[in-house]
């Protein structure tokens, strides 16, 4: 069962998945980066380009989700060279201070919130994500072009390329198809027929978005709604909220 909530920490989402019934749904690209839990590690998960496949129904995990471009300063570790991947903590800040982390959260009662309490700790040592980063976010999930978007911030395509490298962990070409590729789920998911949803987000038509659906997330469009319908009714069934969001 995954259920998540807003953070104190700014933009931020804490969430938790437990082993449940179910099929896993594939963690699609979303343009952000976590902190995770699970089995006693604290990970980092990077900015994704392709799905990965999820453990939700094996293992438990909690997490806290940065919004797109806030983690780097967080992690002190250029979103680019996190790409697509997960790694330990302990592979970018000291490892002993991690282990010490890593036992906390695992020893608490509630360890969704003591992630977050270790992450709102540790965001006071560091700097806050620069806010023209967080604007070219905005820019682009509202439908602004990238030319647009560069203007509006006073920022040149190769300059706009260049920070977004570091801060989403890829171009902003890239990231203007994630966050449109979720704009467009989101609305599926709520039961907009695939052409009204593809329109809505930008796509020329019903094929585009299935076309960036298979390219972004290795699945058919159907076959996403089939899964996460199925998630939703095992969660259903259950007396613990579900999440809106995919499983990690």
């Amino acid at each position: 069962m995954y259920a998540e909530r807003a953070s104190l920490l700014d933009g931020a989402v804490v969430w938790h998945n437990e082993p449940g019934p179910g099929p896993a749904v594939p963690v699609l690209p979303d343009g952000c980066m976590d902190l995770l839990w699970t089995g006693g590690r604290l990970l980092v998960a990077g900015p994704d380009t392709h799905a990965q496949p999820s453990e939700g129904t094996r293992a438990a995990y909690a997490g806290v989700r940065f919004p797109p471009g806030a983690a780097p300063a967080f992690f002190g570790v250029p979103a680019h060279e996190l790409r697509d991947l997960r790694v330990d903590l302990a592979d970018v800040w000291p490892a002993r201070r991690v282990r010490a982390l890593a036992d906390r959260v695992t020893d608490a009662p509630d360890r969704a919130a003591a992630l977050e309490a270790v992450a709102l700790r540790h965001a006071l040592d560091t700097p806050p994500p620069d806010p023209l980063l967080r604007a070219v976010a905005q820019g682009l999930d509202a439908g602004g072009t990238i030319a647009a978007t560069a203007a509006a911030v006073g920022l040149g395509t190769r300059q706009l390329h260049r920070r977004s490298l570091d801060a989403f962990g890829y171009g902003p070409k890239t990231l203007a198809r994630v966050l449109r590729l979720q704009c467009a789920l989101a609305l599926v998911r709520d039961g907009v027929p695939y052409s009204e949803a593809a329109v809505a987000t930008g796509c020329s038509d019903q094929a585009h978005l299935a076309r960036e659906m298979r390219d972004l997330a290795g699945l058919t469009l159907g076959r996403y709604a089939e899964l996460t319908a199925a998630s939703r009714f095992a969660n259903s069934a259950t007396p613990a909220p579900s999440g809106s969001r995919t499983t990690a």
